[in-house]
């Protein structure tokens, strides 16, 4: 797809996107890789699901990973938040150097800074809503149970909160999920296609929420759908597990 016709500007080689190289002063709170790359390797052949990409996400951003089915978008998604093992390459969080971490380092950093949405819920079936919600909390306070409501309310949910997941449709399980990843304020937000399963009008609400994130952290937001990503700061472009470009949307003018 062309640029003029998904409304889009590319950046300059020298614009503020530019991979810094690992000498550079990181922002405190950034996201950079460099060389990220995994493959799967059978007897006879190696796959790239994703190949040599680098790219800076800076804090408390709006990044968004665009491309077709088996681009490497999501895959990549994962390689960032550690959920997968990139073959080669490395994956920083402002100074720290997530993919060299011990596992048990790793492990910490990601429960203290780190919230998931799936493209499936996921939700504990023997915990209500409100339950399943506050999962990320580890000592609930009042005022995290607070938030949980406002969360709940704010995603068209709010008669919801004792019923428990079998007693949802599928839409509102997501909307649960949502609400359980932004909880507990993380510092960075790795969404996978928030607005699949979802109508037109309750995916517009759910981005309103999703966006909230940014007071606190980065949202980094898979999709197949550009018009959720119309005020983000950067969109990635995937293809065969490649970056093939990286620009932002061109926003309407008064």
């Amino acid at each position: 797809m062309q640029n003029a016709k998904c409304g889009v500007r590319n950046y300059s080689p020298h614009f503020a996107f530019r991979v810094p190289h690992l000498t550079e002063r990181r922002s405190p709170h950034s996201i950079q890789c460099e060389n990220l790359t995994l493959t799967y390797i059978t007897p006879r052949t190696t796959t790239y699901a994703v190949r040599s990409v680098s790219l800076r996400i800076g804090e408390n951003s709006f990044a968004g990973s665009v491309g077709p089915s088996g681009s490497g978008k999501s895959s990549l998604l994962y390689l960032l938040s550690g959920l997968k093992t990139a073959t080669a390459g490395e994956v920083y969080f402002g100074d720290f150097h997530f993919s060299k971490a011990p596992i048990p380092q790793q492990l910490s950093f990601r429960r203290q800074n780190f919230g998931f949405i799936f493209q499936q819920p996921f939700l504990i079936p023997y915990l209500n809503l409100l339950e399943n919600i506050l999962v990320p909390v580890e000592d609930p306070k009042p005022e995290d149970i607070d938030r949980a409501y406002w969360l709940l309310e704010h995603l068209g949910l709010a008669e919801l909160a004792p019923k428990f997941p079998n007693e949802c449709s599928g839409g509102e399980r997501v909307r649960v999920s949502i609400a359980r990843g932004l909880v507990h304020r993380p510092r960075y937000l790795f969404v996978d296609e928030p607005t699949a399963n979802l109508d037109l009008a309750t995916g517009a609400r759910v981005m309103q929420v999703l966006k909230t994130q940014r007071e606190h952290g980065a949202l980094i937001t898979v999709t197949h759908d550009l018009e959720i990503l119309d005020d983000a700061d950067v969109i990635f472009r995937m293809r065969d597990g490649s970056l093939t470009e990286t620009y932002v949307p061109q926003r309407a003018t008064a």
